[in-house]
């Protein structure tokens, strides 16, 4: 039997070399665990039918000395990113029979590297939403306690990963989407600068906010898959280029708060007791912590959803019953479009394309998209002009522990608020990450997120393994 449950990426790595267990082992042990798990948490809307091959294709990289740290390491992909020949469906039923016909920059790098892909993750349809209770596969359940959501969009990818079914897992990170469910689930999720990992092959949701991050345990984990997939990416007109991106410096030891951001309401007491004593834990490592005034950060939600239902209108409107995905006949083509996309996309995707297109309308389009990019713009800056005092920005991940089903998918507006201490960091397209911070007095898992400047991740897994070594 593998210990799975303390299983790191180097000690699997360390396992494979000195041949106490195979890579086909480990992969036919989380196969077990999913096999026993999965239908109570649905996890994984599917397991891939060639993880054995992959496996054996890992163990000849080991036997002919090319084997690199990711080599056997069983992954979690969520279900937005093209594994060439697997089903991909973003969680929808418009995508459900699609077929991926190249590899996405992510799986093409982990793939190179030996990586076992184990099966594509549920989530929230095409991203949208907080608590994976909107895919079209079912919802998925929170392993901590199977009452309560994992948090989404990357709900499966961490689930997979919380049940001990992956040592690690891919989500994307629209406006906390990796970083919340991390959260919920007790793991380590991390969404890098926009720009440092290549969205090419991801199915869009809101391009200008999206990115690929890493779910893991530990941080170490965490550090090592995200170095795996940082990269300039051709393919990728939004990829940034390796000799614009920036060497690790000393750092200050200085950390921010902004103190007027925490006293919003829907706060949960206990969230705000835990974040005080991860305060206090960063001061015991070393650390200085500073108020800091950032007058715009709050209005980080409400730019976030106007911008990102705008692009979901634009980047979903390619579905339309016509060239690839679901189809419904009709009389007309009109009728064709309706029923396609009406029957095809959930309540949820159909409220954010309407909200977008709204958005986006002639009359409109000035008032509020145009209006948003220049906040968008001044929060950028607020933030830069923060780090030049600090390092790292801290808040608590999420303003509340993981709900009950059905707690806020009848309120979109309470769902949304999900997202209030996530967002600034995809509108200001920064580095941020969120650890495991403790439980709340019902024992469920709390998250404490860092934030850093542009290009400064290893800033991040700096904080976040001191942080760990004294939870």
């Amino acid at each position: 039997m593998i210990d799975l449950r303390n299983l790191t990426i180097p000690k699997a790595h360390d396992h494979f070399k000195n041949g106490d267990f195979t890579v086909t082992d480990l992969a036919n042990e989380y196969l077990n665990v999913i096999k026993e798990k999965n239908g109570d948490i649905n996890a994984y809307i599917e397991v891939y039918d060639d993880v054995l091959t992959q496996a054996k294709v890992a163990e000849d990289m080991f036997k002919n000395g090319t084997a690199t740290l990711l080599t056997g390491i069983p992954i979690a992909l969520k279900d937005n990113m093209l594994f060439d020949g697997h089903i991909v469906s973003a969680s929808s039923k418009i995508l459900e029979n699609y077929k991926a016909t190249y590899d996405s920059f992510v799986v093409k790098e982990l793939k190179e590297q030996g990586a076992v892909f184990l099966g594509r993750a549920n989530m929230d349809e095409f991203a949208m939403g907080s608590s994976t209770e909107t895919s079209a596969q079912g919802i998925t359940r929170n392993p901590i306690d199977i009452t309560r959501v994992p948090g989404g969009s990357s709900g499966g990818s961490c689930a997979a990963v919380a049940m001990q079914g992956a040592l690690v897992a891919l989500g994307s990170d629209t406006g906390g989407s990796v970083r919340q469910p991390a959260a919920f689930c007790g793991l380590v999720g991390m969404k890098p600068t926009y720009g440092s990992v290549s969205r090419s092959g991801i199915i869009a949701m809101a391009s200008s906010l999206d990115q690929v991050g890493p779910i893991a345990k530990t941080v170490a984990d965490a550090e090592i898959l995200f170095n795996a997939i940082n990269g300039y990416d051709k393919m990728d007109a939004t990829s940034t280029p390796i000799e614009l991106r920036l060497k690790p410096t000393v750092l200050k030891k200085r950390i921010g708060i902004p103190r007027e951001f925490l006293k919003g309401d829907g706060i949960d007491n206990d969230v705000l007791k835990n974040f005080d004593e991860a305060c206090q834990k960063l001061t015991n490592a070393g650390y200085e912590l500073v108020d800091v005034s950032l007058p715009l950060i709050k209005y980080s939600l409400a730019v976030y959803y106007i911008l990102q239902p705008a692009e979901v209108s634009s980047n979903l409107a390619r579905y339309d019953g016509m060239r690839y995905g679901y189809h419904e006949e009709n009389k007309s083509l009109i009728e064709v479009y309706k029923k396609s996309r009406g029957n095809g996309f959930g309540k949820e995707v159909r409220r954010r394309i309407i909200l977008g297109t709204y958005i986006l309308s002639h009359g409109y389009y000035d008032a509020y998209y145009n209006a948003s990019v220049l906040v968008r713009k001044a929060i950028r800056r607020e933030l830069m002009s923060a780090f030049d005092d600090v390092d790292a920005i801290i808040t608590p991940t999420s303003p509340f522990p993981p709900f009950k089903f059905g707690a806020k998918s009848k309120d979109p507006v309470s769902m949304y608020m999900s997202d209030i201490f996530l967002a600034p960091a995809n509108i200001a397209g920064i580095p941020a990450i969120s650890i495991p911070s403790g439980v709340n007095s019902e024992g469920l898992p709390l998250g404490l997120q860092i934030m850093a400047p542009f290009l400064r991740e290893d800033i991040l897994f700096t904080i976040g393994k001191d942080f760990e070594k004294l939870v």
